[in-house]
């Protein structure tokens, strides 16, 4: 049954005339006309006896009159359900470091906004593999070069040389990185010598032993608040800690990619958190990016 027919049925039952049906229907008499021949010869039956005061109900009709009306009912209420109603459960991989200072403080007016959302935020060491959907999306560090994914730019994560006012009160303050022979710096683990700031550090040695070594950069920014040393830090963090910049260009700033599973690009969900977390990097771009902002 097309529910333009079963809409035609309902409005000459109520109105008694096709003229009046016409009129509620906002359609022309010949194409109501149309519409009620259409849906008798699809049901095999009458649903109405002409008479010149108007169209009366069969005892066929009259069976058909509640089914029709529950259509209408599914029917208006399938136009009336909002169609942009953002709803499920979306997981994010991220670094801890951009998820606990950075996204999850901006949460509340966006889940505000969409109250049938759910979020989950996967910020363990564990590679998250999208194509096995560990996760619905990811803020990545490192360019994908394979896979079904698609991928936005959306920043880029400063870093510089930071130590505390009391560790740098003790020391001659400089702006040349030739000039760290004396410093306390603070390493990675071997287990992250891949990084580009443990790479920095190592340069920066020169063969020296680190006084500390961590595995997260929570610990390295907490070694520097501690006053134990120079580190390499994301700007946005050290600033935050009230850390001073000894060197504000290291080279080796990191661009910071969303990517998202290409099967997933047009999920409502998904599409909902991905516009938020551009629109969040966007208005924090420079923070991210530079030493001063």
């Amino acid at each position: 049954m097309n529910w333009d027919d079963a809409r035609v049925f309902l409005a000459i039952a109520r109105t008694g005339t096709l003229t009046h049906a016409a009129d509620r229907l906002k359609l022309g008499v010949a194409t109501v006309t149309r519409r009620l021949d259409r849906l008798e010869t699809a049901l095999g039956v009458k649903l109405f006896s002409r008479h010149q005061s108007g169209y009366f109900m069969t005892d066929e009709g009259e069976a058909l009159l509640s089914c029709a009306e529950t259509l209408e009912q599914a029917g208006q209420a399938f136009e009336t359900t909002e169609v942009n109603q953002v709803m499920g459960h979306v997981r994010l991989a991220t670094a801890e470091n951009l998820a606990n200072p950075l996204i999850i403080p901006a949460l509340n007016e966006f889940l505000n906004t969409h109250p049938d959302l759910t979020l989950e935020f996967v910020t363990g060491s564990d590679t998250i593999n999208l194509h096995r959907r560990d996760a619905d999306l990811a803020i990545r560090m490192v360019k994908p070069t394979h896979g079904n994914v698609t991928l936005r730019r959306i920043g880029t994560l400063g870093f510089g040389l930071y130590g505390s006012t009391e560790y740098l009160n003790g020391r001659a303050v400089s702006t040349q990185a030739s000039s760290l022979e004396s410093d306390h710096l603070i390493g990675w683990m071997e287990n992250y010598s891949h990084l580009p700031a443990a790479r920095w550090i190592e340069r920066a040695l020169s063969g020296r032993p680190a006084r500390l070594l961590t595995s997260s950069l929570a610990s390295q920014l907490a070694a520097a608040n501690a006053h134990l040393g120079l580190a390499v830090l994301p700007h946005f963090l050290a600033r935050r800690a009230g850390l001073k910049c000894v060197l504000s260009e290291l080279g080796i700033d990191q661009t910071i990619w969303l990517v998202i599973h290409s099967d997933l690009i047009h999920s409502r969900r998904v599409r909902a958190v991905a516009d938020f977390i551009i629109d969040l990097f966007d208005k924090k771009a420079d923070e991210l990016a530079f030493a001063n902002a």
